[in-house]
């Protein structure tokens, strides 16, 4: 019987030990990277499928593929008959037969799951409308990094709490066990939750005696056509001067990239706390190679 096949879909229903697997091999391609040899995906072709663009995710799994022994092998939906109407199941079909793995970046959660359950390779969640699961792996390396164990520490979320950043955020506090609290205004909290989360509508609530302050763009992509709507709902719920004030004299600033400067965070803020967010991006290279070699090990059975 052949070992089951592992996907790294998004963080619902994630075990501790998972995550923690996945951060103990991340420090150590990031610690090691010059020297280490491990090369799990020798031999391997992996397809990075996106239909939405990207400039983190994309370079950071092409090079952490590549540093893993691995080849890379770059698709859009125009490159694809996806863009012209073929069913994902066939795709997958088809994918399955050729290359060893599949990195995906689109719209549907449910296009991600059913590519993995039909192409029967390890399968990769790389942003879709519901999560963005690497994005989480990398941003819990970078808050652990500076400040210790995540555990029992306040996160404050500020922005758009129905983000599918914000979600992979909730489920992360339900795993790790940390204190999440979503400050956002009507309309844009997020319609799930656990007994780790805390929603608000009170942005300096939020921020006081946080460890970490984290937000995202305010205009998501695919909502371009809401970017007036949305501009007058955030207004207020900007990282600047005030809200860090608010925070742990330690608390450090975490944006995921893009950032627009002057409305989810302050042009100053952004560049004052840069080392700490541009460490956070680059830790997604690092993530993403230690979430590409957990799946290149079976699970014991």
């Amino acid at each position: 019987m052949s070992a089951p096949i592992r996907h790294f879909l998004g963080l619902k229903g994630v075990e501790e030990s998972t995550v923690r697997e996945i951060l103990t091999l991340a420090a150590r391609y990031k610690a090691e990277r010059k020297s280490i040899s491990w090369r799990p995906l020798a031999g391997q072709t992996w397809a990075l499928i996106f239909s939405k663009s990207s400039t983190r995710t994309r370079v950071s799994f092409e090079v952490g593929i590549r540093e893993l022994g691995g080849n890379p092998l770059f698709l859009n939906a125009n490159d694809l008959q996806l863009g012209r109407g073929e069913p994902i199941r066939d795709t997958a079909r088809v994918l399955g037969r050729m290359v060893h793995g599949a990195v995906i970046r689109t719209f549907a959660q449910s296009d991600v799951e059913e590519f993995a359950r039909y192409a029967q390779i390890p399968t990769i969640n790389a942003l879709t409308d519901d999560e963005h699961p690497c994005q989480i792996i990398a941003d819990i390396q970078t808050i652990e990094e500076k400040l210790g164990p995540i555990t029992g520490k306040k996160i404050a979320f500020i922005g758009d709490c129905a983000c599918n950043v914000a979600r992979s955020w909730i489920y992360a506090a339900e795993i790790l066990k940390f204190q999440l609290v979503l400050a956002g205004p009507d309309g844009y909290l997020s319609d799930i939750t656990n007994p780790f989360v805390t929603q608000t509508h009170d942005v300096k609530e939020a921020a006081r005696d946080a460890d970490v302050l984290y937000t995202d763009v305010w205009v998501s992509m695919g909502l371009e056509a809401e970017k007036a709507e949305r501009a007058a709902a955030f207004a207020g719920y900007q990282i600047n001067h005030a809200l860090v004030a608010l925070a742990k004299k330690h608390a450090i600033v975490q944006h995921c990239l893009p950032a627009y400067r002057d409305q989810e965070i302050s042009a100053d803020i952004l560049e004052e706390r840069a080392q700490e967010i541009f460490d956070q991006a680059e830790n997604r290279l690092h993530a993403q190679k230690g979430i590409l070699h957990w799946l290149s090990e079976p699970p014991v059975q």
